[in-house]
């Protein structure tokens, strides 16, 4: 990766991919890209910075020869939770993004990064240690159907054009940075701020209710990964299951209550979400991922907990969330 883009940069990974992408490979190899310049002010004033509507594919295009870009990390997504309000909008921007990301990849000899996600999995794929290959038909979102369309089309715009795509499932991802957007696993980032905020919660799903989560360290290390990873040890490439932690939500309040004894937590449940949880995985098998290009998370739990409330913390005393 020499010159790169990231196309939808004002999202949750978007806004912290960007500046990690940039520490790496420096601030002008990186532009950032997004429908809202004025939630990326903080990337813009950072290093190059384009408003893009990904699905107006004349400017995209425009873009990628401009800056003689060579990777493209597609971020454009509505959420599982947002999606279900809207399904044909969510059909529409997620994988009308792909797919001018793909052909326009094609024309001008672009990699491509597209995250994938826990929610390509469904109801009735094995709950436990879900395998990297296994039934991906029994999806009850608009989320997961054009999660499970991207891979295949990802897949084929390698196997037909020869395009370099990769792509991993991301699990519930957890961060400070970013407050999170209409997915079904927010949760598990709303319960530190209202710890810090009010030394409570409400939980929306149900006690006993075990998703896979990751800590955004530990997605963003993933990402660099596996787009540098030697194509010739790749067998998978859309898309690798990626597993850090797998926990209910009793389990992270008695994690945080190891630093704030008196926190408490209810449960009103959401039943969309909780829904959407209910068709996803306990965990995932990621052995793959390990073995094709040698993912090993840093954090868990308990280490991730130490840190989120820290950093919450520290940014309610600044004042910058109240």
């Amino acid at each position: 990766m020499k010159k790169i883009l990231i196309v939808g940069a004002g999202g949750q990974i978007g806004s912290e991919l960007v500046p990690h992408l940039r520490s790496i490979y420096g601030n002008n190899n990186v532009v950032a890209a997004d429908i809202s310049a004025e939630k990326c002010k903080v990337l813009a004033e950072a290093g190059p910075f384009e408003e893009l509507n990904a699905l107006d594919g004349e400017k995209y295009t425009a873009i990628v020869k401009k800056y003689g870009i060579d990777t493209i990390f597609n971020l454009v997504a509505l959420l599982s939770a947002t999606g279900e309000k809207n399904p044909g909008l969510a059909w529409n921007i997620n994988i009308g993004a792909l797919t001018n990301s793909l052909n326009i990849a094609k024309d001008n000899d672009c990699a491509v990064f597209t995250p994938s996600s826990i929610g390509a999995f469904g109801k009735d794929t094995p709950k436990d240690k879900t395998p990297q290959d296994t039934l991906q038909r029994s999806n009850t979102t608009i989320y997961g159907v054009c999660k499970v369309t991207g891979e295949l089309l990802s897949d084929y715009y390698f196997n037909r054009f020869g395009v370099d795509t990769r792509s991993v499932r991301f699990p519930g991802l957890i961060s400070y940075v970013t407050l999170p957007g209409g997915g079904t696993t927010d949760y598990a980032v709303e319960i530190y701020y209202d710890a810090i905020r009010r030394g409570a919660f409400t939980c929306n799903v149900k006690a006993g209710t075990y998703m896979d989560m990751m800590y955004m360290p530990d997605a963003l290390n993933a990402v660099v990964q596996l787009m540098e990873a030697d194509p010739s040890r790749l067998k998978h490439r859309n898309s690798f299951n990626i597993a850090a932690m797998s926990f209910e939500p009793g389990q992270i309040a008695a994690e945080i209550r190891k630093h704030l004894p008196d926190f408490k937590m209810d449960y009103q449940i959401d039943p969309v979400k909780q829904a959407i949880a209910d068709s996803w995985p306990n965990s995932m098998d990621d052995s793959c991922a390990r073995e094709e290009w040698g993912w090993k998370p840093e954090y868990n739990l308990q280490n991730m907990t130490v840190d989120m409330l820290v950093k919450v913390k520290e940014k309610f005393d600044k004042g910058l969330i109240k």
